[in-house]
Parts: C-alpha cells; structure tokens; sequence
C-alpha cells in the first residue's frame, strides 16, 4: 500500500472516529464541560495512536510467508509522539487540577453562600389548607394511573407507551403532572416518527382525573426521538457551547402546548464547580423551536428551571459548610443538612420543593424545613421543631400496621396555624387506600381517614381535644338558614342527611357516624336551623355540624 493512501486512511479513521464520539456523547464545547475534557482526552489518544502506526509500522513479509509488524527504532526519536504525548499529560492534568480547584475542599465559603436564604414565619407564609390544590399522588401513583389509561387507549397502546418524566406543574390554577409518550421500541419509531408522537398524559393530582391529550400535530422533538430529532442532539447542534442540565422538564403552556424546559448549567467556582442555572432554552416539543431566556425573564407559566436535586444540594452546601470544610468532616459543629427525601407545594402560582431540616448527627428530629422556589431558586427557612418526615410516615403507617400500608413522603400542611404532615397510604399494589394527617411537633398525634374529607375531621378533632383549636380560631364558618330539602342517604353503610338551605347554592353534608350530629334527624324542611360548618374537599357540597 503506497504511503500517501495509507496516511489518507489513517486521516479519514481519526476524523470518523471524532465524528462519531461527537454524535453519541454530545459534549459541549465549553471549558467547564467534563465532557468535553473526556473528548480531548480520547481525541489525543486517538491522533497519538494513528500518529504512531504511521510514523513506526510497516507491513512486512517475512520468510515464512506470515505478515507481521516491525517497529521501527524512530518511535522513540519522533518529536510529533512526544509533542502528542506532551499534550495528552497537560490536558489529564489540568483535568484533574482543576477538579480539585473547584471542589469544596478549598473554596467551602464560595459553596456556602451559593444559596441565598431567608427566614420567615410559618403562618404567615403558609396558608391554611386549600383542599382543591393539595396534590394527593406521588409520582409513583401517577404513573400507575398513566399506565392505566394508556393501556384503554386501543389504537395507541400497541404502538406507544407513558414516558416516566411525570413533571409536577401547576396548570391553570391546578396541581397537575404530565409526561409524553414515548416510542415504543425502534420498530415502532420507525413507522410512526413521520406523524411524530400523537398525545401527552395530564393527571390531576387533586382529582385523580387523567387524561390523555391528543395534539392536531404530533410531538416531533422528545428524548425518545433518533438522531437528529432527538432532544438533546437537537439542542447540542443549536448551541454547541452550551452545557444542559441533565434533566430535561416537560410542561405544557396555559393552552396545552407541550415544551421542553432546558435548564443551562453555570459553573461558579472554577472550572466544574459552584453548579447553578445560568439561562433556560425552551423548545417547543412540536416544531424544534428554541428560545432562550435570562433567569429574570423566565415567563411565569414554567414551573420548572432548578431541579429538585440542585435545590437540595445547594441547601446542603449552605448548612453543611457554614464553618468550613475540616468542621463538616471531624467536629460538625452547627452542621445542618437536607432530609432524605422532599416533596412538592403549589405556592404563589410556583411550585416550591420542600424539605425538612435536621442535624448531621441524625437525631431523627427537625429544626425546621425550607420552601426552594423551582423557578427563581428564591429559598425560605421556617424554624419549627419536630419530628423528621420518617418518623411521622412511621408513626402513621404504626396506625395501620395490620393492614400493612406504606407511607408516602408528606405534604406540609397549615391547619388551624398547626404544621402537619399530610401522607397517602398505599397497599402492596401501590393504590391509595388511605390518607393520613400527623402533627409535625407532637408525631404521636396521628388521625386517620378512607377519604381526605374524614382525615381532616379527625384531625381538627384530635387538634380539639388537646387544646389547640380555640374558639376563636376560624377553622369554622356559621351561617343561619331556612331549610329548603333535606334528604338522608345511605353511602358505604353510613348514614348522611344532606341539607339545602334557601339563598345558599351549597349543600351541606351530615355524617351521622359523628354521633354529636344526630339531632338533625329532628328538622324538617321549613325549620330554622343554624350551622357551624368547615367546607371540605369534596365538591359535592360542605361538612357541617349543628351548632
């Protein structure tokens, strides 16, 4: 083989083999990118070893007739190998360096005051409870109700499946969570990516109401797209410098029109440290169109821009690191850190994550939680003591213990300016069987119910007994009415007298398992009658009680 084709051989080989590395892993061509470290790293090794065989290899035949490879002597003599070899020490070792440049180790105060937060009052902040918009479904749950109702959609089912992205997202006043559909398996890409994916699902969280939104023109751009469509390589090739988080969040605009939410990664100490988000790209899911928006521009209906894990992370930072990096490893002196878990609430038409607060030590106890706004990072602390979110979803799951139900991680709730958790019960099969409320400062108080509606009033009366809802609290209404109809109506073996009042569009519900209600059963209609009564979830009508 003549020398001039072999080295265009060798040319064609690197810039292929470039080409393809680039395709598939996606760096960004940013110096803050370790991606993009780890492609120059593998290119210089690449370039060094056909660098290599065309400066030391040659073909030979020797006696025997068997092909073989002499190394010349001039491999050791080549300035170009050192000149690569030179390189590929320099690029691995800036690598490194600056890893350890940028990690906590040496800039523990710059870590510390990446998260910026402030201290507030609990009832001041969190309302008391609105049962239209507590979300009651964790996302496991939504995604057994997703797999639900996509295995009834007869003419899809075969063809696509429920992506596992799920993204909580207040949706016109609503907790709601959605997630595309995916392709399901190459196959079914292939004969179906002309028309694109055809529907996304949007869960109620309050309602348990799914839907699947079928679109006039199908989702061309998702993660589950090949080659050039797909998300992240349709957003590399936009913005070659750009480095994308690694989550990616669905949401749908107040018109149903479905994007992607593309956090940008900013790197504030040294090379790959002090994570933030520096800027968002939104794509639109259908036509691939981006655009892109500084922090202070995000429009209000995204929910979505730090992920749930960054928020935690950065939190951990600002309590683990408050009196620097040796201290959070040997004396732990004032070390506070996230709990093992967080949750959701729909706040100021944002969605906050929440997360309890407790020492490093693990003492199984609270200091306090903190609400990290997902959409501006902005970061409230709450000092209320108590019991961490395991302890309450175990003391709630000990009030079940025959029936052998398992916690979900808690919604923090104001009721009668009291700080609860508010858990789901789910069997072995994942459904939701009960609901229960546990007082965050006192675990051992614990009410449980089959629906929302009947855990609240055994909580309040729980609340009641032990001195905590006053007479003056407003947890109640009153109103004094003429009876308009009255009929009593037997559900799941208990008696309930609804009640409609003249003037007044509510119907008021009696459940005579509360034996304190029975002298309603004395009224007729046309009587006077005057009602002390909390509105309850149930959209059918009110819970009251005669005063």
């Amino acid at each position: 083989m003549k020398k001039s084709v072999r080295n265009l051989i060798i040319v064609v080989g690197v810039l292929v083999t470039a080409f393809l590395y680039y395709y598939i892993a996606l760096p960004a061509i940013n110096i803050h990118s370790a991606g993009f470290w780890m492609f120059l790293i593998t290119l210089l090794v690449v370039i060094l070893g056909a660098y290599t065989l065309k400066v030391g290899g040659r073909n030979c035949l020797q006696k025997d007739g068997k092909q073989g490879l002499e190394w010349s002597r001039e491999v050791k003599k080549s300035k170009g190998i050192k000149v690569l070899l030179g390189l590929l020490l320099i690029t691995i070792l800036v690598y490194i360096v600056g890893s350890v440049l940028s990690s906590p180790i040496v800039n523990a105060k710059k870590y510390q005051a990446l998260l910026t937060i402030q201290e507030r009052e609990f009832t001041a902040d969190i309302k008391e409870v609105d049962y239209h918009t507590i979300p009651l479904l964790d996302k496991a749950s939504a995604s057994l109700l997703g797999n639900r109702k996509m295995g009834s959609m007869v003419e899809m089912v075969s063809q696509f499946e429920v992506a596992e992205d799920y993204t909580q997202i207040n949706y016109r006043g609503v907790p709601v969570r959605v997630t595309p559909l995916e392709y399901a398996s190459p196959i079914k890409w292939l004969t179906n990516q002309r028309e694109g994916i055809p529907a996304y699902m949007l869960i109620d969280m309050t309602t348990q109401d799914t839907e699947c939104i079928k679109l006039e023109e199908g989702i061309k751009y998702s993660k589950s797209e090949y080659f050039n469509r797909n998300l992240y390589r349709h957003l590399r090739f936009r913005f070659p410098t750009y480095i994308f988080d690694d989550q990616l969040f669905f949401e749908i605009d107040e018109e149903g029109t479905p994007f992607w939410v593309c956090p940008v990664k900013k790197f504030n100490i040294g090379l790959f440290g002090g994570q933030t988000v520096g800027r968002v790209v939104l794509c639109n899911a259908i036509t691939g169109e981006c655009i892109e928006y500084e922090l202070d521009e995000v429009p209000p209906w995204i929910d979505k821009v730090h992920s749930a894990e960054l928020l935690t992370r950065l939190y951990d930072y600002h309590g683990i690191l408050k009196n620097g990096y040796l201290n959070s490893i040997l004396g732990q002196k004032d070390c506070l850190q996230s709990t093992n878990g967080y949750n959701y609430i729909a706040l100021e038409d944002d969605v906050w994550v929440y997360t309890g607060v407790t020492s490093v030590n693990g003492d199984q106890s609270n200091v306090g939680f903190v609400l990290m706004n997902q959409r501006t990072m902005e970061t409230r602390y709450y000092r209320v003591e108590g019991a961490i979110e395991d302890s309450a979803m175990s003391s709630a799951e000990g009030q079940v213990q025959n029936l052998g139900y398992q916690a979900t991680f808690p919604l923090l709730l104001n009721i009668a300016d009291e700080p609860t958790y508010f858990m789901a019960l789910k069997d072995a099969a994942g459904l939701v069987k009960k609901y229960a409320m546990v007082n965050v400062q006192k675990y051992q108080w614990v009410a449980i119910g089959d629906t929302v509606q009947e855990c609240e009033k055994n909580y309040t009366q729980l609340l009641d007994t032990n001195g905590i809802v006053s007479e003056n609290t407003d947890l109640y209404q009153e109103l004094t009415g003429r009876i308009k109809s009255i009929a009593p109506v037997v559900l799941e073996g208990t008696t309930h007298y609804y009640i409609c009042l003249e003037n007044h569009e509510d119907i008021f519900d009696f459940d005579l398992s509360d034996l304190a209600l029975i002298e309603v059963i004395k009224y007729q209609v046309g009587d006077s009658i005057h009602i002390k009564y909390t509105e309850g979830y149930d959209l059918h009508g009110v819970r009251a009680i005669v005063n």
